[in-house]
């Protein structure tokens, strides 16, 4: 009885742990993802009414008015995103990229160069009970797959997608800090709207720079701020039902929407446009999920968003039913008197939260775009030490903060701001419609039927939304568009120059009997040391190796050809992580080493990695010496087998390492390094902590009888390698266009792709290496 009393308390307090994990995130999650949503309040009246729709001033056209809001924000918001499209995370992440790489994994639509057939065995790659035999509507994957065309429409459909995330991480801010500061207008009649907007400035320039403070602390900051505003809202909107109209409940039916567009035919359906505003940041719930999961996203909205949002919709409507000549000036006049003050400050404060909810997920979409191929290299840092996917990216925070300043001072108006808004968010949700249709169809492997319902009627409710805020392109509609068409530019660019200069490196690759022709030498001095050639190639030896021959006059004893590489998944097991082979001959020391990461993983700056690899290569001399087949001699058929090394056991290594301190030691070793050089690398390391901090090792080869004489030299030659020292080498590549491309070609390449480029942060950078050990080859690509 005792035992299992014990297994019963052992139990429940995981169990008790999950929920407090769960409320805590559910609690965190007020301050990024809805602090979007919630703010909409602010603006979804006053925007309805700024057009024609201000003709129609009597409660018949308010209350239609309130039952498109409710049946919008119940379709959309609840049963779409909450409901269905929370389902389809990938692993714990959301997103247009997210859906995107679920999609590339369970077919064969991704457009990344360097996959390949040992990618698909990571525990994460298929989804829990996929069966790729069993897929519903084979001839539509068949399609899909044989044409080209219709993947990069694919991708350029998913990079649409993400345009518009970062279009509204611009327009977000501006709209809910505009709207808000209006509110002074209400009580300070003299205030000019010019110092409105100057104070609207001043307030989104410091709600940028906080961003670097990282997303935990801000979200404990502006969680209770926005559950306050949210409180407050629907308490004032139940305030306003009571007193102004309380039969505003019977607006509810959609007998008052069918009613409302007889009344006010076209001009009923251009006010679409600013009755979708209820339902902007329904997005940020799914992009976000990489900060939370969606149970907690899930908690907080149907307990507390849901009901609050509804009761303030509906108090509004009530208000207007009574006091039509109020309608084009907004929510403050709802405020009751005694409470405007408190509910401005909170107001302003939960605009400046909802601008934090579109600036989390645009950073998260940079990221997951960097990862995979489309986005240049950006320094991406992570603000928390214990929860994964909280960045920060300097370069797109201070693009977003210029922007959406430029655009406060330009439109000065929230009308012609929430014209902009309105279409990149209904373009963002329509890009997640279609692809969750497919992901209903070949992730889900549900039947086609299910994917066009899906499809249908949630596609057409957005396109009737979307088309009617197409029709104030002219009226600041055209603002997102133009954001859009030049980030897409960007990541297409991008992308195409890197699978270009791949594809380049595939077909001029180093034939292995020429490797061979040179003899375990390579033609040249081989001296001590490591030498990790970085390449992006997966098989066999790139062009620019040979360059390095030619280049430069002696070579390290051990090569590795080293390949890091994202995968299309978000995260991947440190045990799944390292991928290592033999290239050659066991006398030439060269083996290749391919490093996984996922689109939401940390590639920091490990002083850990070059002892990784050191411990990783030796693991696998040992595995390739307990496989009777590799003892025989050299087969070229066996070039390019790899094996997964596993990393966080250490009991199968057959490596001693320990700690040693100071330079005393290492400098007695065998080394490739002159004098100068060796006190450089000491100044170096003197001058840079992270690099000073760096823990020394040293390898030992253990005296064990069961190991055969060639496998102990191997070790033996990798162990003294490693102590002379590890060099980086690079290519510093130009990729320049034939001159028999055509225009669109040449501009792409050498225009678009080349600055794009020399404006990024160079691969050296991103990959953490170490200056003092980096050398670099320059050569041109023509593609």
């Amino acid at each position: 009885m005792d035992a299992e009393a014990g297994v019963a308390g052992a139990d429940q307090l995981p169990r008790r742990q999950y929920y407090m994990n769960l409320l805590l995130l559910a609690y965190q999650s007020f301050g990024v993802v809805y602090g979007d949503l919630s703010t909409s309040p602010l603006y979804v009246y006053k925007s309805t009414f700024s057009g024609k729709l201000n003709q129609y001033q009597d409660e018949e056209t308010v209350f239609g008015v309130l039952s498109l809001i409710f049946w919008t924000f119940t379709l959309i918001p609840l049963l779409k995103y909450v409901t269905i499209v929370l389902s389809a995370d990938d692993n714990g992440e959301g997103g247009p990229f997210a859906l995107y790489s679920l999609l590339c994994r369970h077919t064969k639509l991704s457009l990344l160069p360097n996959q390949q057939a040992a990618d698909e065995e990571l525990s994460s790659y298929y989804r829990n009970g996929f069966a790729p035999s069993n897929g519903s509507s084979p001839w539509l994957r068949r399609f899909l797959e044989k044409h080209k065309k219709m993947r990069v429409v694919l991708l350029l459909i998913v990079l649409c997608g993400a345009s518009m995330v970062i279009g509204d991480g611009v327009l977000t801010p501006a709209i809910s800090v505009l709207s808000s500061m209006s509110g002074l207008q209400v009580r300070a009649t003299g205030l000019k709207h010019s110092s409105v907007v100057l104070l609207s400035c001043i307030v989104l320039v410091g709600l940028f720079a906080l961003q670097h403070r990282g997303t935990q602390k801000v979200a404990f900051v502006f969680a209770p701020i926005v559950i306050i505003w949210l409180l407050s809202i629907g308490g004032i909107g139940l305030y306003n039902i009571l007193h102004w109209n309380p039969n505003i409940y019977q607006a509810l039916s959609p007998y008052y929407m069918v009613k409302f567009f007889r009344k006010t035919g076209k001009d009923g359906w251009i006010a679409l446009g600013g009755i979708l505003l209820s339902m902007t940041g329904s997005e940020a719930m799914f992009a976000d999920l990489g900060h939370f999961t969606s149970a907690s996203v899930r908690v907080a909205f149907i307990t507390v968003i849901y009901p609050c949002l509804i009761l303030q919709y509906m108090g509004h409507a009530a208000f207007l039913s009574k006091n039509t000549f109020h309608m084009p000036t907004g929510f403050y006049d709802t405020i009751p008197e005694p409470v405007f003050w408190p509910v401005f400050v909170v107001a302003t404060l939960a605009a400046v939260v909802g601008s934090q909810a579109v600036i989390s997920a645009t950073f998260s979409i940079v990221k997951q775009c960097h990862a995979l191929g489309c986005f240049p290299r950006v320094k991406v840092v992570h603000t928390s030490r214990w929860i994964y996917g909280q960045i920060y990216i300097p370069e797109i925070n201070w693009i977003l903060m210029v922007l959406c300043v430029a655009v406060t001072i330009a439109f000065r108006d929230t009308t012609l701001i929430g014209n902009a808004y309105g279409i990149a968010c209904m373009t963002v949700m329509f890009v997640t419609t279609f692809l969750m249709a497919l992901i209903i169809i070949f992730v889900w492997q549900r039947n086609i039927i299910f994917a066009l319902v899906f499809l249908v009627f949630f596609g057409s409710i957005e396109a009737v939304y979307l088309s009617s805020s197409l029709m104030k392109v002219t009226q600041g509609g055209w603002v997102p568009l133009v954001l859009a068409f030049i980030f897409m530019s960007v990541m297409y660019i991008w992308h195409y120059g890197l699978r270009r200069k791949y594809q380049f490196d595939l077909q001029n690759k180093v034939s292995m009997r020429s490797i061979l022709s040179l003899g375990p030498s390579l033609g040249i001095v081989r001296v001590p040391g490591i030498g990790l050639i970085y390449t992006e190639l997966v098989t066999g030896v790139p062009s620019i190796f040979s360059h390095f021959v030619t280049n430069l006059p002696a070579f390290h004893e051990v090569l590795v050809f080293l390949c890091v590489k994202s995968v299309p998944v978000p995260y991947v097991s440190p045990d799944e992580r390292y991928l290592v082979g033999r290239i050659g001959p066991k006398e030439y020391r060269m083996y290749r080493c391919i490093v996984r990461y996922g689109y939401k993983d940390v590639q920091r700056d490990d002083d850990n990695f070059e002892n990784m690899l050191v411990m990783n290569i030796a693991k696998f001399i040992m595995m390739e010496a307990e496989d009777a087949s590799s003892s025989a001699s050299y087969d070229v058929s066996n070039e390019g087998r790899m094996a997964v090394i596993t990393t966080t056991d250490a009991s199968g290594s057959p490596l001693a390492m320990r700690d040693f301190d100071g330079l005393a030691d290492s400098m007695t070793m065998r080394s490739s390094k002159s004098e100068t050089l060796r006190s450089l690398q000491s100044s170096y390391e003197q001058e840079s902590p992270s690099v000073s901090r760096r823990r020394r090792v040293r390898f030992e080869v253990p005296e064990e009888d069961g190991m055969g004489r060639q496998v102990k030299e191997e070790l033996m030659a990798l162990v003294e390698a490693k102590h002379a020292g590890v060099a980086y080498i690079m290519g510093h590549s130009y990729i320049k266009a034939r001159r028999s491309s055509s225009f669109l070609k040449k501009f792409a390449i050498d225009v678009g792709y080349s600055f794009l480029r020399k404006n990024c942060r160079g691969p050296s950078v991103t990959l953490h290496i170490p200056h003092i050990s980096l050398i670099e080859v320059g050569m041109i690509y023509y593609v």
